[in-house]
């Protein structure tokens, strides 16, 4: 079995409040990209084993395909085992979900392939321990999100645009920039589920109204983020945002030209992906 593990990008992300067991309380909605991890899975007798193309990829228990694997067995008391083979496409550390992404295509194929039984509930508890937007991935479409992001509305959302997403090879660490976050009362907060499905053919609205609170903290750290985010808009997004904490940025494109110019351009420099409106995930 052979699954891809699409990439997120954040329309937008509030930070609501610090919660008592250390977390914090956001609002965002996940939407889905082009870029995506392939993930061949096969039947062993016993145990996970793990490989990457990527050489800098931990392949023990430090790596959240192994934890999900092994998770899911210890919840069910499965005792037989599963082959990873994964193709490495989205940046790490990059604001894109690509090991939550990854280890949530590990739990579905898991389940599929092994013949899993579980509960709903007991396979989110799972995602959700193993990553706060893990949960996300299990299920196709976009979502409005909030607790600290396991809370999950699923809508369809279709975006009109071509989507640049860059990653200006800069590492943010999400614990860093919660712990640089400060609140700013005097920031509106409007649901961002129907600001965008009222909006989202309007970027003039979205550049007033959609932001990540994330983007001052790491903008002042990384002056590489915010030059992304200026060459999207002088490139001729309509729309551009730093997607969860960073370091990725990604801009909105009604015309197609332009967006191809724009990721032929960051692609000299940086990683760069083009996905085309209304994008599906097969």
């Amino acid at each position: 079995m052979t699954l891809l593990a699409h990439a997120k990008i954040n329309l937008g992300l509030h930070i609501l409040r610090r919660r008592d067991d250390g977390y914090h309380d956001i609002e965002t909605v996940f939407h889905r990209v082009g870029i995506a991890d392939e993930i061949a899975f096969t039947k062993k007798e016993r145990g996970v084993r793990f490989t990457c193309d990527d050489p800098a990829m931990p392949v023990d228990e430090g790596n959240l395909c192994v934890r999900a694997a092994i998770a899911l067995f210890e919840a069910t008391g499965y005792d037989g085992g599963i082959g990873i083979d994964l193709r490495k496409r989205i940046p790490a550390g990059a604001g894109l979900g690509g090991g939550s992404a990854d280890a949530a295509a590990v739990l579905r194929a898991a389940i599929a392939l092994l013949d899993i039984s579980i509960a709903e509930d007991d396979l989110h508890g799972i995602a959700a321990e193993l990553g706060s937007d893990v949960p996300y991935f299990l299920h196709p479409g976009s979502a409005h999100a909030t607790g600290r992001g396991e809370l999950l509305s699923y809508f369809v959302l279709r975006l009109p645009y071509w989507i640049v997403v860059v990653y200006p090879g800069v590492h943010v660490s999400t614990p860093w920039a919660y712990g640089q976050f400060r609140p700013d009362v005097s920031l509106p907060i409007r649901n961002l589920r129907e600001l965008l499905l009222t909006h989202i053919d309007d970027p003039v609205t979205l550049v007033n109204t959609l932001r990540n609170d994330f983007e001052p903290i790491v903008f002042r750290a990384h002056e590489d983020v915010m030059r992304a985010k200026e060459i999207l808009y002088r490139t001729g997004a309509d729309f551009a945002l730093m997607s969860g904490s960073g370091s990725s940025v990604f801009g909105l494109f009604r015309d197609e030209t332009y967006a191809r110019e724009s990721a032929a351009f960051f692609a000299k420099t940086w990683p760069a992906f083009l996905t085309p409106p209304y994008f599906t995930p097969a």
